[in-house]
This record gives structure tokens, C-alpha cells and sequence, in this order.
């Protein structure tokens, strides 16, 4: 394999290697204390008459208003352009809303301080489509700098870090670089790097966008997964089959508006005898009938 550059040498932060595989609790990873979780009556996220508008007039949310509730896996779906990644952008502080409220467990968004976002940032797992990994450092180093940056002991680290790692099905590959990885082995770092702490709510945007469809049903697996420890599980994605496959509740968007929200939909909305039936006489219109 070709040496890398001297000047961006491989970093270890956590366990030493002769230290891994010593250790192999039995225990499932526990909650992180950093995490609060909100009353059960309470939505994880709360979009009220959400507007956005960019610079130059683009409009990027227009009236959203939709509430996910604690333990749902939830799909964003619409074109380019129909405001998926707006949400996600939002609901991690990237934008803030041209007017009305984000809250995420009760918490209004717009009421945060810029010096208290990365504390905010804590409790919401992201993963990413190109997965935006550490590329001089191991697959153990990559989400053990989850919980260093967090403030965790290297104790805690060490004991977190494999339980993660086994539930990602990348227990063999602790000691690999993600050069060394393939797409979808990388993608389930960049999970495991999301949710080792725990949080209550993890977001996803177009995490198969980059691997083949076997490998996709792999990830959406290990985030279902995860959707069933606790975790609420918002996807924005253009994979129709998967969406189809899995039937949870889609919420469609087109040009900044939510045209669709379906408790266990498909990625296309299903259309109505009527609407059918009209589309096929637009069809023999245009061409010249059979």
C-alpha cells in the first residue's frame, strides 16, 4: 500500500493496541448522561409555520409545520431543491429559520446562543453522505473522537467504543484506516461515530446516496437498528426502493412546502382512480391515443 505523507502522520488517541480485545463487556452500550431525553408527550422535533429564505430570494421552507415523535423513523423525500436538507441544516443549527419555530425536545432553536450551539450539537447525531471520516486515523480513533470531544474519560472510552463497534458489525476493523475500508464499511463508521453517545435524535441525509443498493439495505438496516433502541431516526433520501421497502412514515416535500405526510407511505404518493385515469388521457393526448 503507498506510504502516506510524513506530514499527516496517523494519530492514536485512544486504547493502546495491545490493549484492544482484552476488553469485551457483554453489556449493550449505555445511554450517555449528555443526552437528555424529553417527556414522552413531548415531540423530539417541532417545525411551527417554518419559513427560510436564502440570500437572493431562493426559498428554502415555506409554512413547515410538522412534529416527529420520540422513537419514529421518519423519511424526507422530494426533489433537489424541495427543502430536505434545509430541515437537516436547520435542526443542526448550520441556518437559523427566516420565521417561525424549530424546537428540538421542547428546546426553541432560535433561542440558542452561537457560543452554546456545539454543546446543542451533542445531543444530535448526524451522518453524513460522504461520510466525513478522519482519514489519518483508525476506525477506533474516528468514534472514539466522538466522546473526547464530548469530555469522556479515556476510561469511558475504552469501554464505550467496542460495544459501538460490535453493534455496526465493524468489530474486526478497529485498526483500519478508512482508505482501507469499503463505502459502506466507511458509512457504518460515520454511524457509529454519530450515535456512541447516545443521543435522542439522529439524523441522516442521503446516507446510501453513495453505495450500491445491496449495501444500502445494510446501512438502513443498522439504522433501524438503532431506531429500535431509542433513537428517533430522520432520513432524507431519493432511494425510492428502500423507502418502499421499509413503509415507515414519509414526509413529502416540493419546493419548500410539505405535500405528503403519510404514517406508513411509499416514496411516491399512490395515486386515486381519478388521478389515474386522468393521467392516462394525458397520455393518449399526447400521443395521438393507441
Amino acid at each position: 500500500m503507498e506510504e502516506r505523507n510524513s506530514k499527516s502522520p496517523r494519530r492514536s488517541f485512544g486504547r493502546r493496541a495491545e490493549d484492544v480485545g482484552q476488553e469485551t463487556p457483554d453489556a449493550a452500550p449505555e445511554q450517555a448522561s449528555s443526552a437528555p431525553r424529553p417527556p414522552a408527550s413531548q415531540p423530539v422535533v417541532e417545525f411551527r409555520g417554518v419559513h427560510l429564505s436564502y440570500p437572493g430570494g431562493t426559498t428554502g421552507l415555506d409554512g413547515a409545520t410538522f412534529a416527529v415523535e420520540r422513537g419514529e423513523f421518519v423519511f424526507l423525500v422530494g426533489q433537489t431543491g424541495s427543502g430536505k436538507s434545509t430541515v437537516m441544516r436547520l435542526l443542526t443549527k448550520e441556518i437559523d429559520a427566516t420565521s417561525g419555530t424549530v424546537r428540538v425536545a421542547g428546546r426553541d432553536l432560535g433561542a440558542i446562543d452561537r457560543k452554546k450551539v456545539p454543546f446543542y450539537r451533542r445531543n444530535v447525531g448526524v451522518v453524513f453522505q460522504d461520510f466525513k471520516l478522519l482519514p489519518n486515523r483508525t476506525v477506533y480513533d474516528n468514534v472514539a473522537y466522538a466522546l473526547l470531544v464530548t469530555g469522556h474519560s479515556r476510561k469511558e472510552i475504552r469501554r464505550r467504543v467496542p460495544d459501538i463497534l460490535r453493534l455496526t458489525g465493524l468489530a474486526t476493523k478497529l485498526h483500519s484506516y478508512p482508505d482501507q475500508l469499503s463505502g459502506g464499511e466507511q458509512q457504518r463508521v460515520s454511524i457509529a461515530r454519530a450515535f456512541v453517545n447516545h443521543p435522542p435524535l439522529l439524523l441522516a441525509d442521503e446516507p446510501t446516496g453513495n453505495l450500491d443498493p445491496e449495501t444500502s439495505i445494510g446501512i438502513m438496516q443498522l439504522l433501524y437498528r438503532i431506531n429500535r433502541t431509542g433513537s428517533t431516526v430522520l432520513v432524507a433520501t431519493h432511494d425510492h426502493s428502500m423507502v418502499d421497502r421499509m413503509r415507515r412514515r414519509v414526509i413529502e416535500l416540493e419546493n419548500g412546502l410539505i405535500v405528503r405526510d403519510e404514517a406508513t407511505g411509499l416514496y411516491a404518493r399512490d395515486e386515486n382512480t381519478r388521478e389515474f385515469a386522468a393521467r392516462m388521457r394525458g397520455d393518449d393526448e399526447e400521443g395521438g391515443g393507441l
